[in-house]
């Protein structure tokens, strides 16, 4: 009997160890252009363990998102972190955004940025940079869908290959 308990183990040791969770890294960016605004208006979705991790190891800063403890400072660190990895260009010249402010929903974090006064009839190219992320995990994708002028195009970007361009 004993013996057939350790038998059991050794069996099942390989299956347990290949049913753990896996673990993805993975952001989602959506950019649109609103005729009511005059503006590009972007949504990044985040995981929040993950954006904490990178803000910890990049600044030292814990954020604590999320929660009743969250830092006074978080805003300002998460838009420093995204002004180093977000970048964007119309006609090949870079545009600065606008950081509206962040919501949680869930277990991400949903940042809301904005590029105000964009002549949008003259606009013949986007170009996006993204590398949120990228620094701390090997693993990270980041998705960016572009939303313009009736044109659906995404792209899936990674440390390697960290640019997209719509060409309108």
């Amino acid at each position: 009997m004993k013996n057939l308990k350790k038998g059991l183990l050794i069996l099942a040791l390989p299956l347990v160890a290949f049913t753990t969770a896996h673990k993805f890294y993975v952001s989602v960016t959506n950019i649109n252009y609103s005729d009511k605004d005059d503006a590009l208006q972007i949504t990044t979705r985040i995981f929040i363990d993950d954006f904490e991790q990178v803000l910890e190891e990049r600044y030292g800063f814990t954020a604590q998102l999320a929660t009743d403890e969250e830092s006074t400072a978080a805003n300002t660190y998460i838009e420093k972190y995204l002004r180093a990895k977000f970048v964007l260009q119309i006609d090949g010249e870079n545009r600065s955004f606008v950081f509206l402010g962040k919501k949680y929903d869930n277990d991400v974090m949903v940042c809301y940025l904005e590029i105000p006064e964009v002549q949008f009839e003259k606009v013949k190219s986007i170009e996006v940079q993204n590398e949120i992320l990228t620094d701390l995990f090997d693993e990270q994708q980041n998705i960016v869908h572009f939303k313009l002028k009736g044109k659906k195009k995404s792209f899936v970007l990674v440390r390697e290959n960290n640019k997209g361009m719509l060409n309108l």
